[in-house]
């Protein structure tokens, strides 16, 4: 077999181009022999770190590369000049640590400063960061190639020595064999060049698919990333299907007259010697006020949080959980991380931002407690401390921290200017292509009608993979055995399943370095001109980055809005902190299941567990939000822990050494620190090995699982435990750790759930006004909690030119509607109406309106959406007069504020005389039907009454199910709804028959109804 190794190839991070993933490549290769293989993506190093470790896994040289763009004069020229390309192609590989810092500069500052079209780099680049790099001319869109085919010999010899006084021995000429007839034609003329400049010839074959009968799938893709279909003849596209993945003997015969060419290959992957050991851990550094170091700060730090968190007394057993924690916390290095945390959290709070009592295993940290960065004791609810940072096995630490989500980018921009902004960076992540999207993707390039197609795509069941969809579908394997098109489209669907389709920004992945981000991973700049991290969060924990994650909960939001609400109208500040844990009113409220608008507890489900369960502690409330999760609703373990807590079953315990552990449960294991207590308490584990066995429970891992079997069952028995009662007891943990939650995840986000509830139970008014701001651009939600305020007896107003604010608010015992909730009303608009209603009073009409308000800000739009929606029922006139006179009033307002300003209207004239002139048409109001339309196009929701009013005992009637309960109706039952149609969409089915989707509401909510073609012709009349 000749030796051979691929040097040009992309896999699916070159987006909807490389038609394959990593780890089909390295397999294949590692089929082929091949000793080594190169990676080289269009303008990223998106999955270098992938790469790297799946070819050394198969024990192939991974070569790490891009095909880089480089602009054809500086990077910083965004235009193009008429028949120049906007970039050339060039192929660049690491030769060493040297090259990969420097490839990792080029392909950052590509997306940083030369993106047009592309992420560009120029030659000025190249030369700055040319040390350990291999430089291959490219594909035929490389400059040089470019210029042979144009003709253009002298200067392509020119760019050709160019490349080799910059790279020297370490440029080559790459030739292809891709079936395209200009490849045929530059080969000899590059061979001819390379002789006369001493410059070697390599041989690549521009590797896009893996195998030849891939192609189709590949012109999918690009038809994807374009818009276009496959019968587009202006589309972009291969003219060959020769880009795949060639054995070593396909390529010597390719180039049998370029034997050189072939050999260089190997040539080239022995001078590439990237190493990437294990890294350490790169912590970012916290540099504490002066004379102190990061130990005795940290320890200074949590003696003042002790002061804090037990004023009267500290207990001995805070006092040495606290020293066993530093002790850990030190050993491994991680001061500076808990410092870092502490700091932007400290910024938050002293900004007014809110941040969440606590997420994941963190909460469990009594030093995190200690520092402000969790509001729960673990003492107080039993979390374990090596849940989160065990001592007896690698592990980074991982506070996730729940930030108010419409100022969770202040904290991260604080944290840009204390770190650097070039050591800040969000982390990227990627979007694959999911069964169902693949369907519809191929669907529309196929240019298949779009209702055939999502007729096909929603008998895929979620998070199902095409392969097993179709063997588990009687009507797919229908489908595909009599539908030629259909079949086509499932076999060019099963080959981008799976393959990356986009690159976005992380919700709330933010990596901060100790040196500038580049030294560690390239960088990417997204369409909304964010910076993020070229590599993902598993790829940045491979080199050593630690992740930290800011999350935006929404939650928070309403929580500061409600708080912000009771001080503006009660006069009353509530600290979360002091909320009492056992308010009757909380907990009725939570019995009664009324928890719309309650964190984590709204859905229909968990309003019927609450009202079986009926919580009476707050340790009920961290029980439910453990329970209420597949595994525990299938298993019948939810009506077991139902019936112990109501006395209706016996609660016993397996051994009495149980009993503290899980008489909080009611006998029943439910949190994986029970586990973990159990081994550590009956069987001798420490805690870090009882986290192990933990772990090993969770992986199921056979091997794993009798080694610790027989470690806990000889514990057991030395702790004076019965043979047999420790091995029963093992296989019960085992069966319950399948289900098992981390109870400080749960505990941190039950306090979340018990204050929203808290705050509807006791300040109803201001939680529901804060609710609705929350969703305030989410029509089917903000319908909903109106829905919940009718019901809680509280009226929600119409939106008021007069009073309303921009968000909801509280007037007396009422809502009113936020202008930012109005459509096409945007916040300049609202910032400009409530301050000049502040400086100057109410307006007295549309006319005193127009003239005082900056009408370039009020627009004509603006205000016609404010009179359709009802803002201007106050003022004199109902809306079809007042939206009679917009343009009389606008002319007449510019025309006054004109005079003003040239000092010709005397300022005093009197504003009964003005308004004595503002005349309204007589003319009749609107009709009732048109108004509520207007509200419905506006505000989302029907507000002033709704079109079924009148009809409320007839759809009663008519009626099998609300719209609202359809969701727990089962596939396949009649059911019978009333409701008024609010949209229709034309469509054609795969046969050219009409077909429509129409959008059905009644009362309460409504559901989008697909009427096929029969349908639609029998009930044309009534569409």
């Amino acid at each position: 077999m000749p030796d051979f190794v691929h040097l040009h190839t992309h896999s699916d991070y070159s987006l909807l181009d490389g038609a394959c993933s990593i780890s089909r490549l390295v397999d294949q290769a590692y089929r082929m022999n091949m000793p080594a293989l190169a990676l080289t993506d269009h303008g990223n190093l998106f999955g270098a770190i992938e790469f790297y470790q799946k070819a050394s896994r198969r024990g192939i040289k991974p070569i790490i590369g891009c095909e880089v763009y480089v602009a054809p004069d500086s990077r910083f020229k965004k235009r193009k000049a008429r028949g120049e390309d906007v970039a050339y192609h060039l192929t660049l590989l690491c030769k060493n640590k040297e090259g990969y810092q420097n490839l990792m500069e080029l392909v950052s500052r590509g997306f940083t400063e030369g993106f047009y079209y592309h992420p560009r780099v120029d030659k000025e680049l190249l030369v700055k960061f040319k040390d350990g790099i291999i430089a291959l001319s490219g594909c035929l869109k490389g400059e040089i190639p470019s210029l042979l085919i144009k003709g253009e010999i002298d200067k392509a010899r020119e760019i050709a020595r160019w490349f080799k006084e910059v790279y020297g021995d370490d440029f080559y000429l790459e030739v292809q064999s891709t079936g395209l007839e200009e490849q045929n034609l530059i080969n000899p003329l590059l061979k001819r060049l390379g002789e006369e400049l001493s410059i070697p010839l390599v041989a690549t074959n521009d590797v896009h698919y893996l195998n030849r009968e891939d192609a189709k799938a590949q012109e999918v893709l690009l038809c994807i990333q374009t818009g276009k279909t496959l019968e587009d003849s202006q589309r972009l596209k291969f003219s060959s299907s020769e880009f795949y993945f060639r054995s070593p003997e396909e390529m010597a015969n390719n180039f049998s007259q370029f034997e050189e060419a072939i050999s260089n290959s190997l040539e080239i992957a022995k001078k590439c010697n990237l190493i990437m050991e294990k890294e350490k851990i790169h912590l970012p550094l916290y540099h504490p006020p002066e004379g102190w170091n990061l130990t005795d700060y940290l320890k200074h730090l949590c003696e003042k949080g002790l002061t804090l968190r037990y004023p009267s007394h500290v207990p001995q057993e805070v006092r040495e959980r606290l020293n066993y924690e530093l002790d850990i916390i030190l050993k491994m290095g991680y001061a500076g991380y808990f410092l870092i945390v502490w700091d932007f959290i400290r910024y938050a709070r002293e900004k007014g931002i809110l941040v969440g009592p606590g997420r994941g295993s963190a909460t469990g940290s009594l030093v995190a407690y200690l520092l402000g960065i969790t509001q729960i004791d673990p003492l107080k609810y039993g979390l374990i401390f090596e849940r989160f940072l065990n001592p007896e096995r690698e592990t980074l630490p991982d506070i996730d921290i729940d930030i108010q989500d419409n100022r969770r980018q202040e904290v991260i921009e604080y944290v840009r200017e204390k770190y650097g902004k070039e050591n800040v960076a969000q982390i990227i992540t990627f979007g694959t292509m999911a069964a169902r999207a693949a369907v519809r993707d191929v669907g529309r390039v196929l240019g298949m009608p779009y209702a055939a197609v999502d007729k096909i795509a929603k008998l895929i069941p979620p998070n199902k993979q095409l392969k097993i969809a179709i063997e588990q579908s009687n009507e797919i394997k229908e489908l595909i055995a009599t539908d030629e098109k259909v079949k086509n489209l499932f076999e060019i669907a099963q080959r981008i399943e799976g393959l990356t389709r986009h690159a976005s920004t992380h919700a709330a992945g933010v990596v901060i370095t100790p040196d500038k981000l580049t030294r560690y991973t390239p960088l990417y700049k997204t369409n909304k001109d964010e910076i993020t991290t070229q590599y993902e969060m598993y790829s940045l924990e491979a080199i050593g980055l630690l992740k930290m994650d800011f999350l935006g909960l929404k939650t928070l939001n309403v929580i500061k809005e409600t708080l912000d609400l009771v001080k503006e109208h009660k006069g009353k500040e509530i600290n979360l902190e002091d909320i009492p844990l056992n308010d009757k009113a909380t907990y009725q409220l939570l019995s009664r299941g009324d928890t719309l608008g309650v964190f984590q507890l709204e859905s229909r489900g968990m309003q019927d567990l609450l009202k079986r369960l009926k919580p009476t502690k707050f340790e009920d409330i961290i029980a439910v939000l453990a329970l209420y999760r597949p595994g525990p609703l299938q298993s019948g373990m939810v009506d077991d822990f139902i019936r112990r807590k109501n006395g209706q079953s016996k609660v016993e315990y397996l051994h009495p050494k149980l009993k503290p552990i899980l008489e909080e449960t009611y006998g029943v294991i439910l949190y994986q620190e029970q586990v973990m207590k159990i081994a550590n308490e009956l069987a001798g584990f420490s805690l870090g090995e009882a986290d192990i066995l933990r772990r090993a429970m969770g992986k199921k891992i056979s091997k794993l699982m009798d080694e610790q079997r027989e470690k806990f069952v000889e514990g057991a028995t030395k702790k004076g435990i019965d043979v047999q009662i420790a091995e029963k007891l093992f296989e019960l943990m085992a069966h319950f750790s399948g289900y098992g939650f981390n109870k400080s995840h749960s505990t941190g986000y039950a306090l979340i759930s018990y204050q929203t509830a808290f705050l509807k139970a006791n300040y109803p008014l201001e939680f529901m006004a804060a609710l609705l701001t929350s969703e305030k651009d989410n029509t089917d939600k903000l319908t909903f909690y109106i829905n919940e305020c009718h019901k809680m007896g509280i009226k929600v107003l119409p939106p008021d030119i007069n009073k309303s604010e921009a968000n909801f608010t509280v007037e007396k015992d009422k809502i009113r509607f936020g202008l930012t909730a109005i459509k096409n009303v945007g916040e300049a608009a609202i910032s400009a109406i409530i301050t000049e209603r502040k400086k100057e009073g109410k307006f007295r009409s549309i006319f005193d309106f127009c003239e005082r308000i900056d009408l370039r800000v009020v627009n004509k739009k603006v205000l016609e959406s404010l009179i359709k929606s009802g803002a201007f029922d106050s003022l004199p006139g109902h809306r079809a007069q007042n939206l009679a006179v917009i343009d009389e009033a606008v002319e007449k307002a510019t025309r006054i504020n004109k005079e003003k300003s040239k000092g010709q209207l005397s300022l005093f004239v009197s504003s009964q005389k003005k308004e004595e002139k503002d005349q309204l048409p007589s003319i009749e109001e609107a009709p009732r039907s048109t108004r509520l339309n207007w509200e419905k196009e506006l505000l989302g929701i029907y507000l002033s009454g709704h079109p079924l009013d009148g009809y409320r005992k007839r759809v009663s009637c008519y009626s099998t199910h609300s719209v609202e309960n359809l969701k727990k109706i089962e596939n396949g039952k009649s059911v019978r709804v009333a409701g008024v149609i609010n949209a229709v969409t034309l469509k054609k089915d795969r046969k050219g028959k009409p077909m429509a989707f129409i959008t059905v509401e009644d009362l309460n909510s409504d559901i989008e109804v697909v009427v096929f073609s029969k349908v639609y012709e029998r009930c044309l009349s009534s569409i």
